[in-house]
């Protein structure tokens, strides 16, 4: 039973490690999408930065340590996890590959993990890309960054979850072509986006779309890093839980959604 279950593990590991080297393999053939996930973040940030230096009045340094939470988990992680996800189940469907995971062994698990460690290596290149930036920024006027790197690396894994997740449902219910891609990032990504404080900053919100912000799981996301990254500004607990709550959600509905895709492609 043992020997069984290891080897099932084994399977599965090798699955979702070859799905998300092909993902990655093609991104780096074409790698127009790589430049511009790395050029994005960093052109955000910067202008960000420059923004609130000049509006908010605070010095250089504090200015990009403050715009890091938003430039990451707010815009950068939004496009490459939740839009390259969105991508990659739309491009398999339009290249009929769908119909090789029918005859495979390749559990959905697996291809779940696999799109997740993909882009999951991508939020990380562009995490560290963010954070050098900032970071080189602060030693230059003597400031240093503080606060807790462990949940600091759980709140960006528990975002990219949420991303993919919601990228699955999207993809698989709603993305039918390539064209459907931006539409449907456009018309329900941006709005949350705007909402959330990723390009103004909350405080500037009146009350109404304050208290709407609440729900919103990128605002979550937003206030739980930079909670993270200062303790003083308020309590991490609730954004951290309304964190958990939404990646898991949107990891099971994300798996309905497949295994619903796949049965759909079957009866094809």
């Amino acid at each position: 039973m043992q020997g069984q279950t290891k080897r099932s593990l084994t399977r599965d590991w090798l699955g979702t490690t070859a799905i998300a080297q092909r993902i990655l393999l093609e991104l780096w053939r074409r790698k127009v999408s790589l430049i511009c996930w790395a050029i994005f973040p960093a052109s955000i940030l910067i202008v960000n930065s420059l923004i609130l230096s000049e509006r908010s009045e605070l010095s250089t340094a504090a200015a990009f340590a403050q715009a890091v939470p938003p430039c990451l988990v707010g815009t950068a992680l939004f496009f490459s996890c939740l839009g390259g996800s969105i991508a990659t189940i739309v491009a398999e469907r339009e290249q009929r590959t769908l119909k090789q995971l029918l005859i495979s062994p390749l559990r959905g698990a697996s291809y779940f993990m696999g799109i997740f460690l993909a882009y999951g290596a991508i939020g990380l290149g562009q995490t560290l890309l963010v954070y050098a930036i900032a970071i080189l920024t602060g030693a230059e006027f003597g400031v240093e960054f503080t606060g807790s790197l462990p949940l600091g690396l759980l709140i960006i894994s528990l975002s990219m979850v949420a991303y993919v997740g919601t990228g699955f449902c999207i993809g698989a219910k709603l993305a039918r072509r390539t064209e459907d891609v931006n539409a449907l990032i456009a018309a329900l990504g941006v709005p949350l986006l705007l909402l959330s404080g990723a390009f103004i900053p909350i405080e500037f919100f009146p009350v109404a779309l304050r208290d709407l912000a609440q729900f919103n799981p990128i605002y979550h996301m937003i206030e739980a890093l930079a909670i993270a990254q200062d303790s003083d500004r308020g309590d991490l607990a609730p954004h951290l839980w309304f964190l958990v709550g939404f990646a898991s959600v949107m990891v099971c509905v994300g798996w309905l959604t497949y295994r619903q895709m796949l049965n759909s492609e079957r009866r094809r």
